[in-house]
């Protein structure tokens, strides 16, 4: 029996969500990125695609907990923009999560090929 495709794309959006703020403290690791601009970053990068109103609560919240720092400009462009940038404590968590998420794509992995090769 194959998974119906409602539950595959629950699955699928819950994923999402679960990798989202690791995506976007990655694309602020380089450089300073207005909220547009991270958006369209993470969709010429990934195949995620991306709703201002999924992005911006998440740069809003890593904001107040301190993992980005938001700062207005006005002079590159004919309305202010706001910048997000990674902090210090910022950097320090992407480096967590980013180890933590390979170490559980490696224990899933691990599962996955002893299921193939019919280990229990």
């Amino acid at each position: 029996m194959t998974t119906g495709t409602s539950e595959l794309d629950r699955w699928r959006e819950q994923i999402r969500r679960g990798g989202l703020e690791l995506a976007i403290l990655v694309a602020l690791s380089g450089a300073p990125r207005y909220g547009l601009e991270v958006i369209r970053h993470l969709e010429d990068a990934s195949d995620l695609v991306l709703l201002e109103g999924t992005v911006y609560p998440i740069l809003a919240r890593l904001t107040r907990d301190g993992l980005l720092k938001a700062e207005w400009n006005a002079e590159e462009a004919s309305h202010p923009r706001k910048y997000y940038r990674l902090t210090d404590r910022g950097r320090r968590r992407l480096t967590d999560m980013t180890s933590e998420w390979r170490e559980f794509a490696r224990t899933i992995e691990r599962l996955i090929a002893a299921a193939e090769r019919g280990a229990s």
